[in-house]
Order: C-alpha cells, then structure tokens, then sequence
C-alpha cells in the first residue's frame, strides 16, 4: 500500500486552500477546511458550518485523504512511482472515487498505457453549470489537471 508523500499533501492543500467557514466550491457543493464535503461521521457540510482552526481542518483532511489514497491503491493494478500516486490521488480527491473507478484514465493506466493515461488528466476540466446545466471548461481545474499530469510524467531522480 502505498501513502502520500508530504509534497502529495502539500499539492492537494494548495489546490484546495483553507477555508474555515463552510462555502460552496466550484461546482456547488458545500465543502468545508481543505475541500471536504463531509465529516469523521458522513455528515454533509452544510451551510453556516465553521471549523475551530486550521489544526481541526488539518485532522478533517487527513481523515478525509484516506478514502482517496484507499480508492487509488485498490484500483490501481500496475507499480506507480511516488509522483504518478501523489498525482492520482489529487485528481481523486477532487473528482471522487467513483470518477477514477469509471475514468478512462483507469482503464489505460491498468493496461499499462501510461502515456495516454497521462493524457487523460486534461480531459477532467469541466463542471456542471448550476445555472445552465450544460458542461463548461473551468480554467481552475484546467490549471490543476496540467499540474497533476505533469507530476505524473515526472521521473522521480534516482
């Protein structure tokens, strides 16, 4: 079973920010702390809630990150190196477990296909409008899906 590594963190917290106070994300989901959208207990954040400090949002996070480092070393069936799991992992932790266990991104890595694998970050950077309904590009996730995809690509030093 492989773990985040401290840069892994340190990419999803910078992606997600802090925010103490509940708020709707991009696409309209009440999150909360480090981008979680429920607590220890299942319970959905809510709007109003609020976190005591960055040390409670801290351990929301962590508590949070187990279910997508869980989901990543369960479905993922060929060796990853430190920055391809670190990169899977963000693009879960954003997406969902049920994204990546339907993704084409999936399916290529388990054939061993990494390079289009690779590529497949970039197609998961539209939200659902929630005025319109329609697919939209969102230039946040744009940035993050090339961030993730290149971490991916990169060769850890020897």
């Amino acid at each position: 079973m492989k773990k985040l590594s401290e840069h892994g963190i340190a990419i999803i917290k910078n992606f997600e920010g802090l925010r103490l106070k509940a708020y709707r994300d991009i696409a309209s989901v009440w999150t909360i702390g480090y981008g979680s959208t429920s607590y220890h207990d299942g319970k959905a954040v809510k709007s109003g809630d609020e976190l005591a400090d960055e040390t409670v949002a801290d351990a929301l996070f962590h508590n949070t990150l187990k279910w997508y480092v869980d989901a990543v070393n369960d479905h993922v069936k060929v060796p990853l190196n430190q920055n391809q799991f670190d990169a899977l992992v963000s693009f879960t932790y954003n997406l969902g477990t049920g994204a990546l266990q339907k993704s084409t991104l999936l399916r290529k890595l388990n054939a061993s296909d990494y390079v289009a694998a690779a590529d497949q970050f970039l197609l998961w950077n539209k939200i659902t409008d929630p005025y319109s309904g329609k697919k939209v590009i969102c230039n946040t996730l744009t940035v993050r899906r090339k961030q993730e995809r290149e971490l991916f690509l990169k060769p850890i030093p020897k």
